[in-house]
C-alpha cells in the first residue's frame, strides 16, 4: 500500500470530515486493512483567498511546502490537500516535492467526463473562482462552468466564512437561492467547490445534482492508496 499524507488544517473541520470519508471510503474488515495515514494539520496557513486575490502577501505555498515535505520524510508517497482554494498552489508544490499530489479539480474533471456530464455550477471561494482553476481544468474535458452572479458569489462567501467556518448555523436558504440560479443556467450538477460546503452536504439533505469535490479527492485518494468500497464510484446525489 502507498503511505497518505494529508496537508490538513485548511479548515480544521473540513480535515477532519476528510478523514472520516477515507475511513468510511475504504473496503476493509479489519484495522490493519485500513490505510496508513498521516495528517498534518496546519491552520496556521494564510488565508489562500486573501492571497489569490491580492489582498494579503502572505503567501501560503511556503506553509504547504513544509508540510508537504514533513510528511514525505515521514514515507508519505501520495500526498492530498483537504481544501479546494490550496489546489491553485497544486502544480508548484507536486513540482518542488516530486511527489504525486492528487489533483482534486484535475479527478473531478475525469469524473465528469466519464458520466457525459457538459455543464456544471460552481460553488467554490472567490479565490477558487477568480482564479478560474475549475474553468480552466474542466475545459481540458469540454465542460462548461457557469457561476454565480455577484450577489449569488457573495451568498455563498457568506455560507463559507460566516457559517461553517464560524462554527454557525447554515443558513440553508441561501445555499438554496445559489443552487437554483445555477441550475437555471443551465447546471447538469453542482460541485461543492470548498471543502466548507462539503460540510453543508454531510450534514443536510441537498437533493439532487450535486457532487463533492472532497469526496472526489478522499475517493482518488483511498484508490490511490488501498481498496475502494464499490458504492463510493457513483457520488453525485440522487
Amino acid at each position: 500500500m502507498n503511505k497518505l499524507g494529508v496537508i490538513g488544517g485548511l479548515g480544521p473541520m473540513a480535515t477532519a470530515y476528510f478523514y472520516q470519508l477515507i475511513v468510511q471510503m475504504t473496503e476493509a474488515s479489519t484495522d490493519q486493512e485500513h490505510i496508513e495515514t498521516i495528517i498534518y494539520s496546519r491552520p496556521a496557513t494564510p488565508d489562500r483567498t486573501k492571497f489569490i486575490l491580492g489582498k494579503s502577501k502572505e503567501d501560503p505555498m511556503p506553509f504547504l511546502l513544509d508540510a508537504g515535505r514533513k510528511l514525505k520524510r515521514q514515507g508519505a508517497n501520495v500526498i492530498a490537500i483537504p481544501c479546494i482554494t490550496a489546489h491553485y498552489f497544486q502544480k508548484r508544490l507536486e513540482k518542488t516535492l516530486g511527489t504525486r499530489v492528487i489533483h482534486a479539480i484535475e479527478e473531478t474533471g475525469k469524473y465528469l467526463k466519464h458520466r457525459n456530464i457538459h455543464t456544471v455550477g460552481i460553488m467554490a471561494t472567490d479565490g477558487t473562482v477568480e482564479s478560474k482553476l475549475f474553468q480552466t481544468i474542466l475545459g481540458k474535458y469540454n465542460i462548461e462552468c457557469v457561476t454565480p452572479e455577484k450577489e449569488g458569489q457573495e451568498k455563498v462567501m457568506h455560507l463559507i466564512y460566516k457559517d461553517v467556518k464560524s462554527g454557525k448555523p447554515v443558513e440553508m436558504d441561501l445555499f438554496e437561492s445559489v443552487s437554483k440560479e445555477l441550475f437555471d443556467a443551465g447546471a447538469q450538477v453542482i460541485l461543492l467547490g470548498c471543502t466548507e460546503l462539503s460540510l453543508i452536504k454531510r450534514d443536510y439533505t441537498l437533493g439532487k445534482g450535486f457532487l463533492d469535490v472532497m469526496e472526489v479527492l478522499a475517493r482518488q485518494a483511498v484508490i490511490s492508496c488501498g481498496r475502494l468500497k464499490e458504492e463510493y464510484n457513483e457520488l453525485i446525489t440522487e
